[in-house]
């Protein structure tokens, strides 16, 4: 691919997405495999301000691991920090300290060219607006219920967590966002039922077809019929033990310009209409589980319940 047609994407993210200004300090990270949208992402922000930064380091081993401690000060000083990494940086300490440091972040984890020029061909200020009145629907309930037609039958217990956005525009100090962003999610205090993928999940990709169940008793993954992910949970597991089945994530997606899975986690979960729920870390969300996985799996055709009232979910034709 022609590195020159990165430049549009990137255009969004630094300016539209990020709304990076001269004065302001940028600090772009990346990893020897997602090079070239790093590079792009900083001849634009070089192009903006002087004071711009790339720090490239090899790609970490999974999801949720730190990167090295060079890459988190770039992080920490940085006014603006865009990260399009292999693995995730979105669930570390070194994302949440540059938070805390006031720094606006946008991630890009597992981010491919295809999904970058894809991901950021949208209008991010309506992407917002979705995500407003999704969250006006939710954000006064006491339970979530998510069913769908492959067998998902689920219970969210909300107790004192709260609803977040990810709309993309990342426009105030300490503010976060995934790019390409669309969604309204939390990490909920507890979860009993039974959900059922068929969208995408790692490492599978986009399931055609194949359905993944998953039974959840007190907010705890109690049993994985899938032995891939089976193994990575247990890999976790013999690090920070039952943490790891932890359920982390409920997530629906906003993002009408996302019309098809391709089987991109990073952009599926996004798309208007789905719903994703994932296991593992939720301390960068509001939980309070430390763990080295955050495995979100989509559900394609769910129907969501707010204390018993059906959410209107937007749709990805645009409406």
């Amino acid at each position: 691919m022609d590195n020159s047609s990165l430049r549009a994407p990137a255009e969004t993210a630094v300016k539209q997405c990020l709304n990076l200004q001269s004065d302001e300090s940028c600090a772009v990270v990346t990893d020897d495999q997602r090079k070239a949208i790093g590079e792009a992402l900083y001849r634009v922000a070089a192009e903006v301000t002087d004071d711009a930064v790339f720090v490239r380091y090899p790609p970490g081993e999974q999801h949720g691991a730190e990167p090295p401690a060079p890459v988190a000060g770039a992080m920490a000083t940085a006014d603006v920090v865009l990260a399009p990494t292999t693995k995730s940086l979105s669930h570390t300490e070194a994302r949440t300290d540059a938070n805390e440091a006031g720094a606006r972040v946008a991630t890009l984890p597992g981010i491919s060219e295809g999904v970058f020029l894809m991901g950021l061909d949208a209008d991010y200020h309506r992407i917002e607006q979705h995500c407003e009145d999704v969250l006006a629907q939710v954000k006064d309930a006491d339970e979530i219920r998510v069913t769908s037609p492959q067998g998902t039958d689920i219970t969210f217990g909300i107790g004192a967590r709260e609803w977040h956005m990810d709309t993309g525009i990342v426009h105030e100090a300490g503010e976060m966002s995934n790019l390409p962003a669309g969604e309204v999610f939390l990490a909920p205090e507890t979860a009993d039922g039974t959900f059922v993928v068929d969208g995408t999940m790692r490492p599978h990709g986009k399931l055609d077809g194949k359905q993944l169940t998953f039974e959840v008793e007190d907010g705890y993954v109690t049993d994985i019929d899938d032995p891939d992910i089976r193994a990575q949970v247990e890999d976790a597991a013999d690090e920070v033990g039952r943490d790891a089945y932890n359920l982390a994530e409920l997530g629906i997606g906003t993002n009408v310009a996302v019309t098809e899975l391709v089987g991109s986690v990073l952009l599926d979960e996004k798309a208007g209409g789905t719903v994703h729920i994932a296991i593992g870390d939720d301390h960068a969300m509001g939980g309070d589980v430390h763990a080295p996985i955050h495995l979100d799996g989509i559900l394609t055709e769910p129907t969501v319940y707010a204390d018993g009232e059906v959410v209107d979910l937007p749709e990805t034709n645009g409406d």
